[in-house]
C-alpha cells in the first residue's frame, strides 16, 4: 500500500526545496506508513528534473509522482492526485498534505471529486484495529485535541502545520522517480494562478524561517519600513496582526494569526504587538519567541522566550545600527 504526501517545492527551477511545512508532513506519512505496512510517494507538481530527490530521500520518501503542470490550479492538482489514488497498481492508503491554503484546498477537491471524507489540522494518524484510521487533530485553533475514528477506503489527511516536527532518516531511502503525463481537463483549469514567492529571497510567510512581526505600536502604515529593512538584514519576511489589516496598513496576506497565516519559524519578532488569542494560535509554533512592548503585562511578553520592555521606534533602530556594524 502507498500513502501519497503532497509537496509543494519552495522556489522554481534546479534549485526547488521542500519548505518546512511539507517536510512536517512526510513525517506524518512516514508515521502512518509504518502502522500500516506501507510506503510513502511523494507528488510534486514541477518538472522531473526540479524534483529534490536527495532532500525526499533523506525524509523516507520511497518513490515520486511528478506531474507537469504550470501554475497553480487547485482542482487540476487534485484530479492528477485521483488519477494516482485511483490506479490499482498503487493501492493508494491515503493522501496527506501539509495544512496551508494549498494543501487544505487541494484535498477538498480531493474529497468533492472522489467523494472522500477529509479530516484537517491531523497531529497524528494510526492504523485501528477495525482497519480504519485512529486520529488526533486540532479544533479551536488548537485549543482542543479531538480523538476520532476515520472510516475510509482512502484517507484525506492535512497535517496540522505546529504540531509535527521534521525529522530525517539516518540512512536515506532509496527513491525512484516517474513523470506522469496529465492531461487536465479545461474546467479544472478555470481556476489557475501564476505566482511568485512573496518577501525577501522569495521566502513566504508560511515557511519563513523569520518572522518579523508588526502590531498596533507600530503607529501606522509608514512605521513598517524599519520593520521591513530589519526581516531583509535577517532574510526573513514581515507579518502583521489582525488589527493592522483591519486599518488597511497591510494586506491580510501577511496576518499572523487564527483567520491569517500559522508559522513555524526559527524566530518570530513580535513588535508592538499585544497578542490576542488569535494571533497566539498563529504563532504558538515558532521555535523561539522575541516579544517587544512597552506594556510589560501584555499577553504576548508571558509567552516570549525573551522580552523587552521599551518603544519598537528606539529598540529596532538599535538592532538595525547593529546588525549593519557585523
Amino acid at each position: 500500500m502507498t500513502v501519497y504526501c503532497l509537496v509543494e517545492l519552495e522556489s522554481a527551477g534546479a534549485a526547488a526545496t521542500v519548505p518546512d511545512a511539507s517536510l512536517r508532513a512526510l513525517s506524518f506519512a512516514r508515521a502512518l506508513a509504518r502502522s500500516t505496512a506501507s510506503t510513502v510517494a511523494a507528488v510534486v507538481f514541477a518538472d522531473a528534473t526540479q524534483v529534490p530527490a536527495a532532500e525526499l530521500a533523506a525524509h523516507g520518501v520511497t518513490e515520486v509522482h511528478a506531474v507537469r503542470l504550470a501554475g497553480y490550479a487547485p482542482r487540476a492538482w487534485a484530479r492528477a492526485l485521483a488519477d494516482l489514488v485511483a490506479a490499482p497498481e498503487h493501492d493508494g492508503r491515503a493522501v496527506i498534505a501539509a495544512g496551508t491554503d494549498h494543501g487544505n484546498e487541494v484535498l477538498a477537491h480531493l474529497g468533492a471529486i472522489t467523494g472522500l471524507p477529509m479530516a484537517a489540522n491531523c497531529v497524528s494518524a494510526l492504523a485501528a484495529a477495525d482497519g480504519g484510521l485512529e486520529l488526533v487533530r486540532q479544533r479551536w485553533a488548537g485549543l482542543l485535541l479531538e480523538e476520532a475514528v476515520l472510516d475510509a477506503p482512502v484517507a484525506l489527511l492535512t497535517v496540522a502545520t505546529d504540531a509535527v516536527s521534521p525529522e530525517s532518516l539516518a540512512e536515506p531511502a532509496t527513491i525512484t522517480i516517474h513523470e506522469v503525463l496529465h492531461s487536465p481537463h479545461d474546467d479544472d483549469l478555470v481556476i489557475r494562478a501564476e505566482e511568485e514567492p512573496a518577501g525577501a529571497g522569495g521566502v513566504s510567510l508560511a515557511t519563513a524561517r523569520v518572522v518579523v512581526g508588526g502590531g498596533r505600536g507600530v503607529g501606522g502604515a509608514e512605521g513598517f519600513a524599519p520593520l521591513e529593512e530589519l526581516a531583509r538584514l535577517l532574510g526573513g519576511v514581515v507579518g502583521v496582526s489582525r488589527v493592522v489589516t483591519s486599518e488597511g496598513w497591510r494586506p491580510h496576506a501577511q496576518q499572523v494569526g487564527q483567520t491569517g497565516t500559522k508559522i513555524t519559524p526559527d524566530l518570530y519578532l513580535a513588535c508592538g504587538i499585544s497578542g490576542a488569542i488569535q494571533h497566539i494560535a498563529g504563532c504558538s509554533g515558532a521555535r523561539h519567541i522575541i516579544a517587544i512592548n512597552t506594556d510589560p503585562a501584555a499577553p504576548m511578553m508571558s509567552r516570549a522566550d525573551y522580552a523587552i520592555i521599551g518603544d519598537l521606534h528606539e529598540v529596532i533602530p538599535a538592532l538595525i545600527a547593529a546588525l549593519r556594524d557585523r
